[in-house]
């Protein structure tokens, strides 16, 4: 990462820094807006665009000091490995994230889901039907339709298979120096995501106003959400990390030898993949 001469330190401790504070006050704004906008709080909407705004701010200047801490030649090997290891466990720490909502979403589908249609609880519950997409046994959700594959789900996974590839084009072009073809193909990389978000909000859009299907349309409806809606904002994130080394790349940031920081975009974004691959087929498929 080091991008000139100078000797880089043993290894690179910074002084105390206000971002860290920062960054959990404005994400604690952000979750009580959140909080309140769900729940139909006026106030709400404004709180959470407020704290996601200074979470951005946050980021933009905590990110800015570690790109100048790089560019500036103080981060030697061992700080590559540091960051390698953090970048590993916080894509694993993702991992675990995705794995508890496809936990709840087994958990609904294969035990609860039989159980409320297993014999004694016809008893209780005559008309339930044991089958995914159901409104419930208690009647308290209104009917709606469940989301097949057919047409955006399958265009988003082609969109995202294919910006994996023009990702790879991209690395393999700053690893042998060419920055043009790099920036071209990561570009790509960019708008392929922001293709397959504009789908993504058309596809809601379609799922609220013509299928009747929200996030109050029980177990279905909740976890359709939330598995597409995080992996959704996972997207956008990484959009907005391969966006900043662009940027960088642009401004000739990068050696052929030292880009960690592109690196880390691409195994955040090849990890999305993997996530919505799952998806694809669990959500929409099965």
């Amino acid at each position: 990462m080091k991008m000139n001469s100078k000797q880089a330190p043993y290894y690179f401790v910074p002084g105390p820094s206000r971002w860290p504070m920062l960054a959990g006050m404005s994400m604690l704004v952000t979750m009580i807006g959140a909080s309140a906008w769900v729940n139909d709080s006026s106030w709400g909407k404004l709180v959470c665009l407020v704290g996601i705004a200074a979470m951005l701010a946050v980021l933009y200047g905590w990110f800015g000091d570690a790109i100048h801490e790089s560019q500036d030649g103080l981060y030697s090997k061992r700080i590559d490995n540091s960051y390698r290891w953090s970048m590993g466990w916080f894509i694993f720490s993702e991992v675990m994230f995705f794995g508890a909502f496809f936990g709840a979403l087994f958990y609904a589908r294969v035990i609860s889901m039989p159980w409320l249609g297993d014999l004694d609880h016809k008893m209780i519950w005559p008309d339930f039907l044991p089958q995914w997409g159901n409104a419930g046994p208690a009647g308290v959700v209104d009917t709606f339709n469940t989301m097949g594959p057919f047409p955006i789900p399958t265009i988003n996974t082609a969109l995202l298979l294919a910006s994996g590839v023009t990702l790879t084009i991209s690395h393999h072009a700053i690893q042998a120096g060419k920055r043009s073809k790099c920036a071209l193909w990561l570009a790509a990389t960019i708008l392929l995501g922001a293709v397959f978000m504009g789908f993504q909000v058309y596809e809601y859009m379609h799922a609220y106003q013509e299928l009747n299907l929200k996030l109050t349309s029980g177990i279905y409806g909740s976890t359709f959400f939330m598995l597409t809606g995080f992996h959704g904002f996972h997207v956008t994130m990484g959009a907005i990390m391969l966006s900043v080394v662009l940027f960088r790349v642009l401004k000739g940031h990068f050696t052929p030898e030292n880009h960690f920081a592109f690196e880390g975009a691409a195994w955040y974004w090849h990890f999305v993949d993997v996530v919505w691959l799952g998806l694809y087929v669990i959500v929409y498929w099965l």
